[in-house]
């Protein structure tokens, strides 16, 4: 991984076959986000972090701001938006599992919340 901060670094186009994240990296790369922890779900590694805000509002207006970042790198997580949080999951479907562009894309919308 570079020594770049990763909400620095762009998105590579990933194919079917593109490497994971070799799990031992994870602690490292956890190091540089906030409040995200790997779970596996249905045998996928998924990066997942819930936000916390004052209300509704507030959730759905930080939700259409993360649709619109998921837009322009053309990488999609799930997002479940509730009364006070919204939950993220990022992970990348074509390779079932962990990719470096989901830690980039973690680190890149954290710089979105305003908690």
């Amino acid at each position: 991984m570079s020594d770049s901060e990763l909400h620095q670094q762009s998105c590579e186009a990933c194919q079917a076959g593109a490497p994971l994240v070799d799990p031992k990296d994870f602690p490292e790369l956890l190091k540089q986000l906030s409040g995200w922890e790997v779970v596996s779900l249905d045998g996928v590694n998924q990066l997942q972090r819930t936000y916390t805000f004052k209300n509704f509002v507030d959730a759905l207006t930080f939700t259409n701001k993360f649709g619109a970042l998921a837009e322009e790198y053309n990488h999609h997580p799930e997002i479940r938006t509730e009364w006070g949080k919204v939950t993220v999951f990022w992970w990348t479907h074509k390779i079932s599992g962990l990719h470096k562009n989901d830690f980039i894309m973690a680190a890149k919308s954290d710089q979105l919340y305003v908690g």
